[in-house]
């Protein structure tokens, strides 16, 4: 009898959906994807925050239908014809093949709240949202275009790839052009709202992605240059508890506020409707 009732209850499970569970990295628990997806991605036990395609964040932060992608066509090119255990190359189209994208940038304009916007955002799934040189260039181009058009720019980081080493200098020349164009487009009076989503680091941190007018990042996510794991094998001493978190840099008055994600379009709308010219 035991037996029976055991085979009935796996045939019952193998009837349940494979996706309709998940398994959140913050806590280890096994949450119910349905709720995860009505909170924006956010996990209902530990209130970690999910990896967001471009178009799941385009879709929560903009008004629906009014993104409009600028430069979709510029795509990497391999200068160095790199090549190791996997060329440059083949890393690419595997990105490309995984995530839809030509590479780590979505950029474009759009409305929030009916406001028009030029707005940007780096996707840690494409070669984790490194800094290459089409990068570089979307996000130049973002607030060259914001600049013209007076618009302010909402760009949304989550690189934790650093420069894209593939590129060499091509590569690392991104954070002085990005940091120019965000310089000429506050000195004609723009604004730049920065969001930091979980990881930015390495280059995109050291870059733009700090230099916003006003720095939002969403609950624990790890923000900074370097690792913690590496910076204590360089230093040799243990880092505070929660280093390089949101919670962390906000008590130490480097960012400006964290928001949670089911939050953050109604945030940066006050924000706009406050700082906004």
């Amino acid at each position: 009898m035991a037996f029976e009732k055991i085979k009935r209850l796996m045939s019952r499970k193998k009837q349940i959906p494979g996706d309709l569970w998940l398994k959140c990295p913050g806590c280890n628990g096994t949450i119910f994807k349905k709720e995860v997806e009505e909170r924006k991605m956010v996990c209902t036990q530990c209130q970690y925050h999910f990896t967001l395609s471009p178009q799941e964040r385009i879709g929560l932060m903009l008004d629906p239908g009014s993104f409009v992608e600028l430069w979709g066509d510029l795509r990497p090119v391999d200068a160095l014809k790199f090549e190791g255990e996997t060329s440059y190359r083949q890393k690419l189209e595997a990105a490309e093949k995984e995530t839809g994208q030509k590479d780590a940038c979505v950029a474009g304009t759009g409305r929030i709240g009916g406001r028009e916007i030029a707005f940007a955002l780096t996707d840690s799934r494409f070669m984790m949202g490194s800094m290459g040189s089409v990068l570089g260039e979307k996000v130049a181009r973002t607030f060259e275009n914001a600049a013209e058009k007076k618009l302010p720019v909402v760009l949304v980081s989550g690189s934790g790839g650093g420069a894209r080493m593939y590129e060499g200098c091509l590569s690392l020349m991104q954070m002085a052009k990005t940091s120019a164009a965000v310089a000429r487009h506050s000195d004609r009076g723009g604004l730049f709202i920065s969001v930091l989503t979980n990881p930015t680091m390495a280059g995109v941190m050291a870059s733009f992605a700090a230099l916003g007018d006003v720095l939002v990042a969403e609950p624990r996510a790890l923000i900074g240059f370097t690792g913690p794991r590496v910076i204590e094998q360089t230093i040799k001493q243990e880092l505070p508890k929660g280093f390089q978190t949101s919670e962390f840099l906000l008590e130490h008055g480097f960012i400006d506020m964290v928001v949670e994600r089911t939050k953050l379009r109604e945030e940066i709308i006050r924000l706009l409707s406050y700082l906004a010219p």
